[in-house]
């Protein structure tokens, strides 16, 4: 059963039963069949159900994005730009995808050779619960518009937003079986990755996660993406617009109350504008009001479950103990729901609790660099790779030095993000492989040569 609690309020809402092995069996065979049509079809007709799709999102808005404040918190002017975003996703794909797939002429010795990109067949989608349109659709619309079929395996704490989904590609009149939600546990997933019809897996979450599932589709020689965990560096250097530096990084670090893996986890600032930045950042933070997520009011809103509430509330404790400085919130909240307050951690250092481990949650981490090159030290200081940013006056500088960051992505004097025209992933223990852009949809394809006799004399 999967039971949902909404943490504002710490009650229980609604559950849903999952699905038997015969269901989830029959589920596969239903995409199996789907992928001998849907793979056939022309990117035209993939397009139209996409873009149908994307209208019956914008024309619910109000109550899918409710189902995410409900389910896991997430402020309600934020919900709404997670549906917005994962419309414009299907949307892109829709115009984008044929372009990207296009086939490649490539010189040999043959009359005419190329590589052409053709689709794989089933793939399973094992999604969180932190952007649950978002993330579904950022799986789905590459894959379906390459000529996929889709298994989504969701959060087991957000069961309405993940039948949502699955509900909007029938109301678009998709065929039967092309984009499937499964209420799985854990323990079936890997019914499913083992099954012969399944021929990849794409997973957004935990590196243990991760590695679970790669070791498990490495052995039946399917190919995985995986995007994991960061403890994303964010350098300010000296000559910094400190202002603008300290208002983005403030709204980075608590986006979703800072339940996001690409968000601004370890701020480190060049000692000469060290305490000017912590100043600046501090009443930027001071200002965030916490509360109900419903309210359009509201910035942060809460933890979306008790378990990692009190996760969050160790690595403060512990990194204040181990001597770094809390200047801002750092104490459990009375009452109902799963609030944990904006906390503001200054002169961490690099062995601490808040540095060492992923902090998912609304707790911003300023550490000190006596110098551009301790700040690439510190930055690359970590088992993750997934995000980083990088504030200057001096761009050209910014773009060599992105160079050395170990991350797979990086911004410069702007806010970390994702966007459907580019792709996104992380190396070290982030993951492997890039969602978005039109490496995204080429994870999942098979690049077939194609020679062309008779050879060239």
């Amino acid at each position: 059963m999967f039971t949902a609690t909404n943490p504002t309020t710490g009650e229980v809402i609604h559950q849903y039963p999952t699905h038997t092995s015969e269901e989830f069996s029959t589920a596969i065979d239903d995409a199996q069949s789907a992928f001998q049509a849907w793979r056939k079809t022309t990117f035209a007709e993939r397009a139209a159900l996409m873009n149908k799709v994307a209208d019956l999102m914008a024309e619910d808005e109000e109550r899918l994005a409710r189902l995410m404040t409900v389910e896991m918190g997430k402020p309600i002017r934020e919900a709404y730009g997670e549906v917005q975003k994962a419309a414009w996703c299907a949307r892109h794909y829709a115009e984008q995808a044929e372009g990207y797939l296009a086939p490649q002429e490539l010189a040999s010795d043959a009359s005419l050779s190329y590589v052409q990109h053709l689709p794989l067949g089933p793939l399973l989608g094992i999604l969180p619960w932190n952007a649950p349109f978002w993330l579904a659709f950022r799986f789905c619309a590459p894959a379906l518009m390459a000529g996929n079929t889709c298994l989504m395996k969701h959060d087991s704490h957000v069961p309405a937003c993940a039948e949502a989904i699955g509900e909007l590609f029938v109301k678009a009149g998709a065929p039967k079986g092309l984009m499937q939600n499964l209420r799985l546990h854990n323990d079936q997933v890997a019914q499913v990755i083992t099954h012969p019809a399944v021929q990849a897996v794409s997973l957004t979450g935990s590196s243990f996660a991760g590695s679970q599932v790669a070791s498990l589709a490495a052995q039946h020689i399917k190919p995985a993406v995986l995007e994991l965990g960061g403890s994303d560096p964010s350098l300010v250097l000296a000559d910094a617009d400190i202002e603008k530096a300290a208002e983005v990084l403030a709204l980075s670090r608590i986006i979703n109350a800072g339940q996001s893996c690409i968000a601004a986890k370890r701020i480190i600032v060049e000692a000469s504008v060290y305490e000017a930045f912590i100043d600046a950042f501090h009443q930027h933070l001071a200002k965030l009001k916490m509360g109900d997520p419903a309210e359009e009011s509201t910035q942060v809103g809460p933890i979306a479950r008790e378990d990692l509430r009190e996760g969050l509330h160790r690595q403060v404790t512990t990194t204040v103990e181990q001597g770094g400085r809390c200047l801002l919130g750092g104490e459990m909240p009375v009452g109902k729901g799963f609030f944990y307050p904006v906390t503001l951690l200054v002169d961490v250092t690099p062995e601490m609790q808040a540095s060492c481990e992923e902090t998912f949650g609304p707790i911003a981490v300023v550490m000190k660099a006596e110098s551009e090159a301790e700040a690439m030290r510190i930055a690359n200081d970590t088992q993750y790779g997934l995000a980083a940013s990088i504030w200057t006056a001096d761009t050209a500088k910014a773009q060599r030095m992105a160079s050395d960051i170990e991350a797979g992505q990086v911004a410069i004097n702007g806010i970390v993000k994702t966007d459907p025209r580019l792709p996104s992933g992380g190396i070290k223990r982030s993951g492997y492989g890039r969602e978005l852009g039109p490496h995204g949809i080429l994870e999942f394809v098979n690049v077939q040569q194609v020679w062309v006799g008779p050879a060239k004399t």
